[in-house]
């Protein structure tokens, strides 16, 4: 018996009706929803109880609070990518007068620029934003708590500031520019700043009875672009196909790549559970697994989205209730469950379209001094470099047009792979960011920093 490729087996499916319901029972939410989404589609919908009388679905509205920031973090990408801005750029530069204009773009982004946790009182996610029409009132008198890129602290009100940039740089709202650079082109077309029918209501659970109380539903005004959205799971799972592929109609898959890559140090807290954040996004490791996306809270309304690139498996959940429900254990049992039932399956092997010989020159077994390597090229046109035993640096590296390669990531990111050939044309050795691999270890016709011994290689006898 076979199975489409989209189609989840029964067994899987049940398991995660399970998780869910198990969630929604033990968290007593008034309701929950879920999705899991497996090579670029939906591949499953879940729901506990009911949102005015009926199941919700794919289609029904909740409130995602901080997922919010991730969609603020792909505006200011593409700001960067379209060259209105750097991230080293210190915000003073684009948008004067804050207070806080040391901190750059990119500890703004990554939770490092040393502001303060929350807004100036009164509790700015349950009273209206009417309260603070300026960015001065979202900052307060002392916006800032830690030295300026010293450590991790999230920060609501930084990405407030980075919605006020947007706006600056674009001349228009930030839902606007958000509604027409991100929603319309992905289709996410149930995603808004404000509630649009059918959406769920937002409930407080008391703790000690079965008893519940409507929060109030208010309008977060400067702070929106820290957490005023308004999803669906049918939405935030073609959301997370792009976090995870990238679209060029927003961002390429290289700048999604590089919101995903840790941008700021785990707090001290954090650090045994592998914790960190990028550019607008949280990243966690967990149970060997990389996990990426980010959760939301706003009162009366959870939400997390959980992503793992490397099994192309992604979870959304979403509840009604303040507190009650981890729903970030939830979107990773999800994945897990998923990527473990029915592994991904890899895709076909092909061979390269085109043999270059200069490229066949390279590859094969090279030594960084005694540590054994192998240099593979690979059919999407890159070298892969790894270890031949063990664990060790590995790295892929990408073409330059000139006989060079520059590294993509780990160890040699951004590093400069080049082939250092003999007067003769013959290939002598690789230099990668000054550390020389050669065809045997420590090759003595090699340019060896610090020469190799003309006695070689010897027992003690």
């Amino acid at each position: 018996m076979t199975t489409t490729q989209e189609a989840l087996l029964p067994g899987t499916r049940r398991a995660l009706l399970h998780r869910i319901a198990v969630a929604q029972a033990e968290g007593r939410a008034p309701s929950l929803v879920a999705a899991v989404v497996r090579d670029g589609q939906t591949v499953w919908h879940g729901a506990r109880t009911s949102v005015d009388g009926h199941g919700p679905d794919e289609s029904v509205q909740y409130r995602i609070g901080s997922i919010t920031k991730t969609f603020t973090a792909v505006l200011v990408m593409r700001l960067r990518d379209e060259g209105l801005l750097d991230l080293a750029d210190p915000l003073e530069k684009h948008l004067p007068g804050t207070g806080v204009g040391e901190a750059t773009i990119a500890e703004l982004l990554a939770h490092t620029a040393g502001l303060a946790a929350e807004s100036p009182a009164p509790w700015w996610e349950r009273t209206p934003g009417s309260l603070r029409p300026e960015l001065s009132d979202v900052l307060g008198e002392q916006p800032l708590l830690h030295p300026v890129g010293r450590r991790h602290h999230y920060s609501n009100p930084g990405y407030t500031v980075l919605g006020a940039l947007v706006e600056e740089l674009r001349g228009a709202p930030w839902e606007e520019v958000l509604r027409n650079e991100v929603l319309e082109p992905l289709g996410l077309h149930r995603t808004s700043g404000q509630p649009v029918p059918p959406h769920a209501g937002g409930w407080a659970v008391h703790p000690w009875a079965d008893a519940m109380l409507p929060e109030p539903l208010e309008d977060l005004g400067r702070m929106a672009p820290a957490g005023q959205l308004w999803s669906t799971t049918g939405d935030l799972a073609r959301f997370a196909v792009f976090l995870a592929r990238g679209d060029d109609r927003v961002l390429s898959g290289e700048s999604v790549r590089e919101m995903r890559t840790p941008a700021a140090p785990a707090e001290a807290a954090d650090v045994l559970d592998g914790v960190t954040y990028g550019l607008g996004m949280q990243i966690q490791r967990q149970g060997g697994r990389l996990l990426v996306g980010h959760s939301g809270s706003l009162p009366g309304f959870l939400a997390n989205l959980t992503i793992s690139v490397e099994d192309d498996v992604a979870a959304v959940v979403l509840a009604n209730c303040t507190s009650g429900l981890l729903l970030g254990a939830v979107g990773a049992d999800l994945v897990r469950i998923v990527a473990e039932a029915e592994p991904r399956i890899p895709d076909p092997w092909r061979p390269l379209r085109e043999v270059d010989p200069a490229v066949l020159d390279l590859v094969g077994q090279w030594y960084w001094g005694t540590h054994a390597f192998g240099l593979r090229a690979t059919a999407d046109g890159l070298l892969s470099l790894a270890p031949l035993a063990g664990g060790g640096r590995r790295a892929r590296f990408r073409a330059n047009g000139d006989g060079t390669w520059t590294g993509l990531e780990g160890y040699y990111a951004g590093e400069l792979l080049r082939p250092v050939r003999r007067a003769d044309g013959s290939l002598s050795h690789l230099d990668l960011g000054s550390f020389v691999f050669t065809r045997q270890p420590y090759d003595p016709e090699a340019a060896v920093p610090g020469g190799v011994d003309p006695e070689g290689w010897r027992g003690i006898g």
